[in-house]
């Protein structure tokens, strides 16, 4: 039952917030400002940077950066694209680093036979590079 009238609700909060004909229906906030409604822009799209061999990290601890494009690459519930090059059954054939051991772990130190949930999502913490300019300037 509760499932039910959650659902409903939320249904019913969607509705509210759809355009009705060609007009919007106004939104309030409960703290009396203005919201935004509008539209935001597209992010601006940028060209990964490849780097043969690596990027050299800015820190001791940092999580390697991706030096190659991921824009096809997948994860998902189902599969983890980057397996295939850095599992530990492909990454000598493939030329890749290995998966770090740490991601074979739970939070326990118990070792599994695959990778930990909690590292599944490799993009969480490794990232590709682009060369663009900085949006905020800093000193790192």
């Amino acid at each position: 039952m509760r499932r039910v009238i959650t659902t409903t609700m939320f249904a019913a909060t969607m509705m509210l917030a759809l355009p009705i004909g060609s007009h919007a229906v106004e939104v309030q906030s409960l703290r009396g400002g203005e919201i935004n409604v509008e539209k935001p822009e597209a992010a601006p799209s940028y060209k990964q940077i490849t780097a043969k061999g690596g990027i050299a990290r800015s820190y001791e601890t940092q999580p390697p950066l991706i030096p190659h494009t991921i824009d096809k690459d997948r994860i998902d519930l189902k599969s983890n694209s980057c397996m295939r090059c850095h599992s530990e059954k492909n990454f000598e054939k493939e030329k890749a680093p290995k998966v770090g051991d740490s991601h074979y772990e739970t939070r326990e130190g118990k070792t599994l036979a695959t990778t930990s949930s909690r590292r599944y999502v490799c993009t969480s913490c490794h990232v590709p590079q682009s060369d663009t300019n900085p949006l905020v300037q800093n000193n790192f």
